[in-house]
Parts: C-alpha cells; structure tokens; sequence
C-alpha cells in the first residue's frame, strides 16, 4: 500500500523547535549562510541536545506501535539539506522514530502544511507561524528560552491551551479590548448558550480527542483549559466545549491572574496561548508557544 498520512495526526516542526540550536541559528541570523552550514556540517557527529518541543514530539510518538501508526511528526525547516543531516542524526541519537522532513534552504516552508495536512505547525519564526495561522492551520511560535517540560508524567501527554482566540475565536477578546470587563462579562452572560465560534486550535484538539479514544496504547491525553475568563464568563466556554462533544480533563478560570505558577503545577509538555504577557509567564515554568491570533495581537486600524 502507499505512504498515507491518513487518519493520523500530523505534526509538522522546525529544527529549532525540536532542538537547541540557538547558537547555530545566531549565524544563520547574521547572514553567514555558509558559515552556518560549515558549523552544522562540522558538528554533524554531535547530537543536537533537546529542544523546547521534544518533549511533546516525543510522547505523542509513542502512541505508535508496530500494528498501527497513529501520529506523524515531520521536521519543516528553513533549514538547508547539508544541516538536515544533522538534524536526522540527532533523531537518531535521541530514540525517536521520525523519518520525514522539508528543508527548504532559507525559504518560506508554510506552503508545505498543505500536502502535510498538519494539525499542528511549531516554529520559532514568527512570520512563518502567522502565515500558517493566516492559511488556517493550527500554528505556535515556540519560545526558546522556555523552561523544558517536567518527568513527572511519562505516560502523559499534557497540553494546556488558552481559551479566546486559541480554542475559540476572539469574538468576546473584541469586546473585552473596546469596551472593557463589565461589558465583556455582560456580553457573555447573555450568550452563554451560543457556542462560541471555532478558534484556530479546535482542530488540534479535535485530533488529540480522536486520538485518546482510537488509541489501546499504555500512553494516554490530558488535557486543561487555561483561561483568564472567570464566572459568570465560564459558562460559555464549557458549554461550547459540550457543543463541540470534547472534554477537557482540568478548567482554570483564573479571572486574570498570572498563568505561570498554575501550569508549574500542571506541568504541561506544551502551552498555548494568545497573550505574550501570559506566554512569557508560563515560559519561565514550562514550554509555552504565542499564538498570534486575533484582536490582541492584530488590532483593528484607528480610525
């Protein structure tokens, strides 16, 4: 039978995402591209040490095993092929089965989400994540100075996101940014039966429930709403949840407190958020991702 990438879910990821490559990539900023390939090929026997993301790379393989294939993960690098070498030994070196990627040698790599059919694109380049976002493909650019995920839960994947503008979309963060919290909460009081609409994420956790459920692996989802929503702003949101037929294991509404410490207790292999106040809070705790999606990050024009 040929390669299909059928009914499973597909991560696609940038090198830097996965590994640390941090001092490499300051070459690859500068402009030296042929330094930055000649360091690369002259660390080519030296692994590239894990990056923010593997963690969660790494988990989410592990729902495969010889009988079924239940997830892809393809590294989508700006990468050239010479530092691809590398970057597949590092696979290698790390025990992790993945065997796809694009390295595109400095060009926008987006377009390849398409034929990939991702539900998830992780990149520290944030043009390439807003472009992504832009073409409807769930998208994060990775902090990479975030604090690596925790060992405590190594049958787990844990993955937290945001609710407005990241599970559901920012029609009620519109009204909170031009009329304030009174409004905000009044606005979603009156519609607390009205689903919200989709937000750029509900595909990912649409898949990660279809995954839990398809899945007879020993490893297993879980999964947190974590949201600066409070009562009576709640109700709306679990109830969109309901809407949808997802659950979420754990609900914080945390009526706008620092997100940081209550994901330090989560511990999470990844989170995801809208807000960089929030990302940066949760950064210095566990791996965080900017969602640069909707009114909080692209306002409207003054007029």
């Amino acid at each position: 039978m040929p390669a299909t990438l059928e009914d499973k879910l597909v991560v696609a990821i940038s090198s830097r995402a996965l590994f640390d490559l941090e001092e490499e990539n300051r070459l690859f900023e500068a402009g030296d591209a042929r330094a930055y390939m000649q360091l690369q090929l002259s660390r080519l026997e030296v692994p590239a040490r894990p990056g923010v993301a593997f963690s969660l790379v790494r988990k989410l393989l592990a729902f495969n095993d010889p009988a079924q294939q239940r997830v892809e993960v393809v590294v989508l690098s700006r990468n050239d092929p010479v530092s691809g070498m590398r970057i597949f030994r590092s696979v290698r070196e790390a025990g992790i089965k993945l065997e796809r990627g694009v390295f595109t040698q400095g060009r926008d790599p987006f377009g390849y989400l398409r034929p990939l059919r991702a539900h998830l694109f992780l990149s520290a380049n944030e043009a390439d994540v807003r472009e992504a976002l832009a073409q409807g493909f769930p998208a994060a650019r990775v902090l990479t100075e975030s604090a690596q995920a925790g060992i405590n839960h190594p049958d787990e994947v844990r993955i937290a996101f945001d609710g407005d503008a990241v599970l559901f979309s920012d029609e009620a963060e519109q009204v909170f940014q031009a009329q304030g919290l009174d409004a905000f909460q009044l606005h979603e009081t009156d519609k607390a039966a009205l689903p919200l609409p989709d937000g750029p994420f509900k595909p990912l956790l649409a898949a990660l429930h279809r995954l839990q459920q398809a899945s007879q692996a020993g490893m297993r989802i879980r999964t947190a709403l974590v949201t600066a929503r409070s009562a009576p702003a709640h109700e709306r949101a679990i109830r969109t949840l309901m809407n949808w037929n997802i659950e979420v294991d754990e609900a914080m509404f945390l009526g706008g407190l620092p997100k940081g410490e209550f994901l330090r207790e989560f511990e999470p292999d990844f989170f995801f958020d809208d807000q960089t106040t929030h990302v940066r809070s949760a950064a210095r705790h566990v791996p965080a991702g900017h969602v640069s999606h909707g009114v909080a990050n692209h306002p409207p024009p003054v007029r």
